[in-house]
Parts: structure tokens; sequence; C-alpha cells
């Protein structure tokens, strides 16, 4: 184990106070120390530190009742925008942010599984940024640093993605490509990590410490945070619970195994469902996964038997897949997310919970609470965001979490970009 520094305490105390003042949105020093357990001392000195920055500006003064008035702080939306990007197999999203992580611009484009080739996506990427910071109304200039979700397994510290199983990608290196062409600072990762640290500093995370936050789609995973802290790995595949096995000898997944918890809740095995409750379906003429799940939520409201009964066999997949999980790490809360779960979380939420307490230890179905998540908007994007503003942080001279193992790689990858 690697022993921690007094520069990894700062670190994670910054990133404290950040995340407490990004739940109150203002906040005194006082209020700060409160809510994040650090010490006054420690609070006035990193407030100091990213004042000087120009992340945190005053908010106004209040009457202390009886001292001298103490000062709100709030973070800067003015300092510059980040920007946000989830590619998955079937679209890329963008969403600029303020530096407050308002959204403030965004786009989004369809992509088929067939546009795949690295560097006409690189491209495509950079034409939907254009396009929301056309809709932010601002240029270029005031983007200070991009962070970008990429399916399959990333890692940021190399910029590669390492094994991408439906577009067939080994070894890509896909952060120096898109750094290139963005022109701007880009962090990389997998969509796992950026919903876990959406959960934890604006959902289900900022009220209990364990979670698990489970990605619907056309993949499937689950974002963990453990101790408030979120687990990656030795090699940042933790969370990849779609790739752990639920039927022995059933269905090929994508990536090459047998009876994979994605190859029946991800978006083409509740395809392969419905062809096995009827092959017939009109819901299956179509090649588009966002289609078939959009026919899939009206057929619910129209009372479709068919898409009823595929709700039913995959919330008993779920359920038992998802029993499994609660098992093995024991978390205070589960949230739902994923474009799937946009359009029939609540249906297969409700079939699943019927099911949840047969394949979940006593003490372990007592401890969670299962939802859909409440973090607003693209959870991905935001998630992505976040990493981005560690990294501003860093490049304006606040080292963040991790940073001294990701500092040859950025100097290698990453274009200046003005602070």
């Amino acid at each position: 184990m690697t022993k921690r520094t007094s520069k990894d305490i700062r670190n994670e105390s910054r990133f404290a106070l950040l995340r407490g003042l990004y739940s109150l949105r203002t906040a005194t020093r006082q209020e700060l120390a409160a809510s994040t357990g650090l010490s006054f001392a420690t609070i006035s000195n990193i407030v100091g530190e990213l004042i000087d920055v120009g992340v945190l500006v005053e908010a106004g003064r209040e009457d202390s009742g009886g001292g001298r008035p103490v000062t709100r702080l709030k973070i800067s939306p003015d300092r510059g925008a980040l920007v946000g990007v989830d590619i998955a197999e079937t679209y890329i999203h963008v969403d600029i942010y303020d530096l407050a992580l308002g959204v403030i611009g965004q786009a989004e484009s369809e992509l088929a599984i067939e546009e795949n080739e690295p560097a006409a996506l690189v491209r495509r990427v950079a034409g939907v940024i254009d396009e929301a910071m056309a809709d932010a109304g601002i240029s270029r200039d005031r983007l200070l640093r991009a962070g970008v979700s990429l399916p399959g397994q990333v890692d940021p510290q190399r910029g590669v993605s390492v094994f991408a199983p439906n577009w067939d990608w080994h070894e890509v290196r896909i952060q120096s490509m898109l750094a290139e062409a963005i022109g701007l600072p880009v962090d990389v990762d997998n969509p796992l990590r950026a919903i876990a640290i959406s959960e934890l500093w604006f959902g289900a995370g900022r009220l209990v410490n364990n979670v698990a936050t489970i990605n619907l789609g056309t993949g499937v995973g689950a974002g963990l945070a453990i101790d408030g802290d979120l687990v990656r790995g030795t090699s940042n595949t933790a969370g990849e619970w779609g790739h752990t096995t639920l039927v022995f000898g059933g269905r090929l997944c994508r990536c090459g195994r047998h009876g994979c918890v994605e190859a029946y809740l991800g978006v083409p095995g509740l395809q392969m469902t419905m062809a096995e409750i009827n092959a017939a379906h009109d819901l299956l003429t179509g090649d588009r996964q966002r289609e078939f799940v959009s026919d899939v939520a009206k057929g619910l409201a129209d009372g479709d038997p068919d898409c009823i009964e595929l709700i039913e066999v995959t919330g008993r997949y779920f359920a038992a897949a998802l029993g499994n999980l609660i098992n093995f790490i024991n978390p205070d809360h589960v949230s739902i997310l994923g474009w799937t779960a946009g359009s029939i979380g609540a249906e297969l939420l409700q079939v699943t919970e019927k099911y949840l307490p047969n394949e979940m230890l006593p003490s372990a179905g007592a401890a969670v609470r299962v939802g859909l998540s409440t973090v607003a908007g693209n959870s991905v994007t935001l998630g992505m965001a976040t990493f981005a503003l560690e990294g501003f942080l860093e490049q304006v001279g606040l080292p963040s979490r991790g940073s001294a193992n990701r500092t040859a790689v950025r100097k290698a990858t990453s274009p200046a970009a003005g602070a």
C-alpha cells in the first residue's frame, strides 16, 4: 500500500471542501467546516488558494450575531467553462458547464455502432463540441478543459482506450487524438467512474458513504464509491458488474464470454428477450437501440402484453444480478440511471423490487435503499466535467488527487491552455 503524504491529505481536503460547496451552493467558512468535518484553519487555507486562482469568489457578507460580519463564498461561474462529453455506442452527447457546474450549452448526435473508426469518431466529437459552444454562445477561449467518457476499459493515466469490445478497439491512444482535435487539455475515463463521482457529489452520495450507481444502456456496469471514495481497482476496471456471470452457459456476450449480466440487461439483451417472447413483434423490425427502448416504453403505456412480459422477465434477471452486487459490497444506496432507465426505469424497478428481497441477505437488504438517481441532467457528462475541474486545478498549480501519476501523461498529450 502506498503511504499517504501530507500533500495527498491536503488534496483530499480541497475536494471535500468543493464537494460541500457544490452541495450548499453558497456557504461561509464556518458552514464548510461543519459540513466537511475539516478544521476552520484548513478551510481558511484552502479557501485562500481557491480565491487566488479565481475559482471561489465572495457571494456577500452577513451579520454574525454580534461579531464581525462573515463572508459567504461561492464557485465563480464566470471563471471559464468545462466540457463534458459522453461517447456511447449509439450517441455522442456534449454539455458545456460553467465552473459552478451549471449547464450553459449542449448538443447531441446519434452514432451508429459501425461508426467507430477512431480518427473519424474524434472529428465527430469535435463537431458536436462546436455545436454545444454555439448553443452556449461562447467562444473557444472560454473553455478551460474537457472530460471525455468512452465505453469499455479506459486507462486515464496513459490516456488509452484499452479495450472497447463493441468497437473492437485495443490500445487506442484516444486522449492525444482528442486533445489535438479539440485544442484543449483532455481527461478520459470510463462512464462508470463518471457516474460514481456524479452520485457522490450531487446525488445519494451527499447523504451516505457507500453507493453503487448502476448504468443501464447498450452496456451495463456499476460505478462504486466506498467510504466516500471512488473505487477504481488496480486497472481501472472495478465495477464491471455487467461482465459477471448471471446464467451459466448463457447467451454470448460482446466481451466474448457467455451468460454475462450485460447479455440480459443491456439493450441488445432486451432485444433478444423480446425475440424469445415474440420473434415477430414490430419492435424488432428497426435496428436502432434507442428507438427500441422508446417503443417499449410506448408499448408499456398502451398495455402491450409482450412489452409487459419483457419487463417482467428482465426485472427477474435484474433482481438476481443486483442481489449479487448488494450482497458483495453491502452499499447504503443503489442508484439506477442511464438512457434505458430514463425511458423504462420506473417500470423495470417496480418489477425488480418485487423479486429483489429473495436475492439479498437479510442484513444487506435491510440496510440498502434502491431507487432511480436524482442527479439532474446527464450524469456521465457531469462526472467528466468534475474530473476536468480536478485537472484544471492541477493545471493552475493546485495538484489534485493522483496528479503525480498523471503528470507525465498530460504533459505528453495535452496542448497548453490558458488559465
